[in-house]
C-alpha cells in the first residue's frame, strides 16, 4: 500500500506564510521580493501591441482555439545543444525564440511573457496532491540589435533572478504594483509560454495506439499561450516538442496563429543554425509571403495620368452636371453651378495677373465658397497658399513675405489680420461683384492662360511647423495630387454618392 505523506496541503501554506514573512519588515524574504518585482517590472508594457484580426474588445469573452505547434527531434536536440553553450534551459531557447518573433511582428523591444512555475521547491512536496503553482513575469530585452545568442543570454539572466523572487503569489504582486486594469487583457502581461519536460506517462491501452494531442477547452486565458511539451526516447534521447499556441478569438483569426506557428517554426530554425546572426535579420516567411512582401507589395509603380486638377473637375462635371458637389452649411451646390462661378472667378484672376508659376493666397473661413475660390486659382493656372484667419498676424506675415503671392483673396468678415500693403481681392465687395458677374462661365483653355497648365505646374504651397519653429513653404504639383486621388479612387472605391 502507500506510504502515509509526511506532510499535508496545509503544512505547505504554514511554509510559505512563514517563509514570505511580513511585508511591513523590510528584511523579510517576501518585502526583499515584493522590491524586487518593483524593481523588475518597471514602466512594464501595459499592453503588447501583437498583430491582431481585429480590435480588443471592452470586455474578454475567453473564446479561445488552439494550433498545433511542432518541432521534431532534430530541432529538439539542436535546442538543447545550444541551451547547453549558453548555460540555459530548452524554456529559455523557447523564450528567445517567441520574444524574437514578437518583436519583429512589431511588439516593441520589451516582451514580457508570462509562465507557471511548478512551486514544489521541497522534495516532500513530490507526491503531495494540491496547487502549487505561480505564474512569473519574465521580461525580455530585445533592444539594441542583439544575435539570438546573446538574446538567450539575456532570457537566462532575467530569467534566474526572476526564479529567485518566484515566491510572491503573481496575485500579490498585482495588487501590489497596480497596473491599469482592464477587462479586455490580463494584467502585466498578455502572452504566456509553458514547457513539460517532466515525463509523461505513457497511456496504453490493449489493442489500441495512443498519444497526446493540443486539445483545446475552447476557452483561452490569455491573447496568445505557447504550451509545449519535451518528449523523449526510451533511452533519453530528444524525440521532439510538440504542443500547441492556444488564442483568443476575440483578436485572433486562426489562419493568423496557423501562420504564426509557421513564422516561429522557421525563425528557431534559422537561429539554431546560426545563432550569432541578428534576430532583426532572421529570416521567418515562406517563399510565398516573401515574394508577396518583396515583390507584389513593393511593386508600388503606377501609371500616373499627366492631368490636372482643373481636367479632372471638368470631366466630372461634363459626367454629372446636376449632381450635387458642395455641401457646407446648409448650402448644395451642383458640378455645373461650382463650375461656372469657379470659371468666372478664374477669369478675373488672370486679369490681375494670376498664371502658372505665380502664386495666389487665400484666406477665408471654411465655406462652399472656398471649395469655388481655391478651383478658380487652380483654373487660373495659379498655385493656391491657404492661410487659416485664425493664424496670428506674425505667421501670417512670414508666409505672405516667403510665398510672395501676387493676392490675396478673402472676405470682409474673415477676421484676418493682412499686413499693411496686401494687395487683396475681396470677393463680397460690390465692384468685385460685378466684375464677376460680366465673366464668361464656359470652361478656360491654355489660349486664355499666361501660360500652359500642366502636370508639372504648381497646385497649392503648404507651409508647414518647420523644425527650426518657422513656417517652411512645401510647393506640390498637379501631378503629385492627381496621383493620390488616382491611388485613392482605387484603395477605396469612391462612388458618386462618397463625401
Amino acid at each position: 500500500g502507500w506510504e502515509p505523506l509526511p506532510v499535508q496541503y496545509a503544512d505547505y501554506t504554514l511554509w510559505q506564510r512563514e517563509l514570505l514573512g511580513d511585508e511591513d519588515d523590510s528584511e523579510s524574504v517576501g518585502a526583499s521580493q515584493v522590491e524586487f518585482w518593483r524593481r523588475e517590472l518597471a514602466e512594464i508594457p501595459q499592453e503588447l501591441a501583437l498583430p491582431f484580426d481585429r480590435p480588443r474588445p471592452a470586455v474578454a469573452s475567453h473564446a479561445g482555439d488552439v494550433v498545433e505547434l511542432a518541432f521534431d527531434a532534430r530541432m529538439h536536440r539542436r535546442v538543447l545543444s545550444l541551451a547547453r553553450e549558453s548555460g540555459a534551459s530548452a524554456f529559455m531557447v523557447m523564450q528567445a525564440a517567441v520574444a524574437a518573433l514578437l518583436s519583429r511582428l512589431g511588439a516593441g523591444e520589451d516582451i514580457p511573457i508570462g509562465s507557471p512555475v511548478a512551486g514544489r521547491l521541497d522534495e516532500a512536496l513530490d507526491d503531495l496532491v494540491g496547487f502549487f503553482v505561480n505564474t512569473l513575469v519574465l521580461r525580455t530585452d530585445v533592444s539594441g540589435d542583439p544575435s539570438f545568442a546573446e538574446l538567450v543570454e539575456r532570457v537566462r539572466e532575467a530569467d534566474l533572478r526572476a526564479f529567485g523572487a518566484q515566491d510572491v503569489p503573481f496575485e500579490r504582486l498585482v495588487e501590489v504594483l497596480n497596473p491599469v486594469r482592464s477587462m479586455g487583457r490580463h494584467p502585466l502581461f498578455q502572452v504566456a509560454l509553458a514547457i513539460q519536460n517532466a515525463p509523461v506517462s505513457e497511456l496504453v491501452m490493449p489493442g489500441l495506439e495512443a498519444e497526446a494531442g493540443p486539445g483545446g477547452t475552447g476557452a483561452a486565458k490569455f491573447d496568445l499561450s505557447f504550451n509545449l511539451a519535451e518528449s523523449f526516447t526510451g533511452s533519453g534521447e530528444p524525440a521532439g516538442i510538440s504542443g500547441g499556441i492556444e488564442f483568443a478569438t476575440d483578436v485572433f483569426d486562426r489562419a493568423t496563429i496557423e501562420r504564426m506557428a509557421g513564422w516561429l517554426t522557421r525563425l528557431l530554425e534559422g537561429a539554431l543554425a546560426d545563432p550569432r546572426r541578428p534576430v532583426s535579420r532572421a529570416h521567418f516567411l515562406d517563399a510565398g509571403e516573401q515574394r508577396l512582401v518583396l515583390e507584389e507589395w513593393n511593386d508600388t509603380s503606377a501609371a500616373v495620368a499627366d492631368g490636372t486638377l482643373p481636367v479632372l473637375f471638368e470631366a466630372q462635371v461634363a459626367r454629372t452636371p446636376d449632381a450635387v458637389a458642395v455641401v457646407c452649411d446648409g448650402v448644395e451646390l451642383s458640378y455645373r453651378e461650382v463650375n461656372e462661378r469657379a470659371n468666372r472667378l478664374a477669369r478675373l484672376l488672370i486679369g490681375q495677373g494670376a498664371g502658372p508659376e505665380r502664386f495666389v493666397a487665400v484666406a477665408m473661413p471654411r465655406s462652399a465658397e472656398l471649395v469655388i475660390v481655391l478651383l478658380a486659382v487652380l483654373k487660373s493656372g495659379a498655385a493656391y497658399v491657404p492661410i487659416d484667419p485664425a493664424y496670428p498676424a506674425d505667421r501670417i506675415a512670414y508666409i505672405l513675405d516667403d510665398a510672395d503671392p501676387m493676392a490675396v483673396i478673402t472676405v470682409g468678415n474673415s477676421g484676418v489680420e493682412l499686413p499693411a500693403g496686401t494687395s487683396r481681392i475681396l470677393l463680397d465687395e460690390p465692384g468685385t461683384v460685378a466684375r464677376l458677374a460680366a465673366m464668361g462661365a464656359e470652361n478656360l483653355t491654355d489660349a486664355e492662360r499666361l501660360g500652359s497648365l500642366g502636370g508639372d505646374v504648381p497646385a497649392y504651397v503648404i507651409f508647414t511647423s518647420g523644425s527650426t519653429g518657422r513656417p517652411k513653404g512645401v510647393v506640390v504639383e498637379h501631378r503629385s495630387v492627381v496621383n493620390l486621388l488616382a491611388w485613392a479612387d482605387r484603395r477605396f472605391e469612391f462612388g458618386q454618392l462618397a463625401r
